[in-house]
């Protein structure tokens, strides 16, 4: 077995090797992706490798990127775009939502636009606003588009693999926080299909939902919850469109109670979603309101004061609590 412990960084940067050798269709486009491989290094030594004409380095320019992305995947190719920052995508917000979500429907099913629109996105980096946003809901609510996001190492190598091959185009978002955690990566045995919720943690007594860089915050949370006798179950939803509503269904009717956690503002956030739809199913077995977690309904804030805007642990315990007390 090819297990190996990997930064999910390195994870990615495997991933869109593998990508390359496996389909010479596989393109990666971007701003700097080739000789410096990204502002992140994802794709650093992709274009030594593999050649200007695989690897290649755009204009700063968004909305010509996903366009001649859209172009070459009416081609028969399979374009890779990476985004460089979260706030850099609404350039190309107009190409996403008009043209690349919209053509195989306006097609009737004849055109297929194979393309990955990598973002990274989410704050605890230090950096200003347009650099550490959480814009994921606005590219879940398009119909068309896949919006998926992994925690961990393993599944940023499987997922940009699943993403890469699928048919319909995906929006990959990469919590940038997390580019640095080390975890094992085994390159032979797929986790799961591309679009399932995972439980990264068995419980009793409540259910944390949570995507991307989230997760680790939801594990920390469940480990201290334990410490006073608490058990709670936490599920990597992986998927923000489809959402495997099925899982959390499963999870909550266990434990009769639900927080959901993102980064993103809570106002209109993925989690009232998932929030209407776990009250629709499983009202009778609810225990408390299904409660969120997340950012607030304001512009992203200087460096210095993310810590009191993104959720942490206190702000997830401190809704574990209220819900516990129901």
């Amino acid at each position: 077995m090819a297990v190996q412990k990997l930064p999910l960084a390195k994870a990615l940067n495997e991933s869109l090797r593998k990508a390359l050798e496996t389909d010479p269709k596989v393109l990666i486009m971007g701003e700097d992706v080739g000789k410096l491989g990204g502002v992140f290094r994802i794709t650093d030594g992709l274009q030594k490798d593999f050649g200007e004409d695989r690897v290649i380095d755009t204009p700063l320019a968004e909305s010509g990127i996903v366009g001649t992305a859209i172009g070459l995947a009416l081609r028969g190719y399979r374009p890779v775009v990476e985004i460089q920052f979260d706030g850099f995508v609404f350039p190309a917000y107009d190409q996403i939502v008009t043209q690349l979500a919209k053509m195989h429907a306006r097609a009737l099913g004849k055109v297929k636009l194979p393309v990955v629109v990598r973002i990274p996105y989410g704050g605890g980096i230090g950096a200003v606003e347009h650099h550490s946003e959480s814009p994921e809901a606005l590219f879940a609510h398009v119909a068309g588009l896949k919006v998926v996001s992994p925690s961990n190492a393993s599944d940023a190598y499987w997922m940009l693999q699943q993403a890469i091959q699928s048919d319909d185009p995906v929006i990959f978002f990469e919590p940038k926080r997390r580019y640095w955690d080390k975890g094992e990566v085994d390159t032979e045995a797929i986790p799961g299909p591309l679009h399932s919720a995972r439980v990264a943690r068995e419980g009793s007594d409540l259910t944390l939902a949570a995507y991307g860089p989230m997760v680790k915050v939801c594990l920390e949370a469940a480990a201290a919850a334990q410490e006073e006798g608490k058990s709670l179950e936490v599920v990597d939803l992986r998927s923000m469109s489809p959402i495997d509503f099925d899982t959390v269904q499963a999870s909550v009717a266990r434990t009769g109670r639900l927080v959901v956690v993102h980064e993103a503002p809570v106002f209109y956030g993925s989690g009232a979603e998932i929030a209407a739809r776990i009250t629709e199913r499983c009202f009778y077995q609810l225990e408390a309101p299904v409660l969120r977690v997340g950012g607030y309904h304001a512009p992203y804030p200087p460096a210095r004061l993310e810590e009191e805007y993104l959720p942490g642990l206190d702000r997830v315990l401190d809704a574990v609590d209220r819900s516990l007390a129901y």
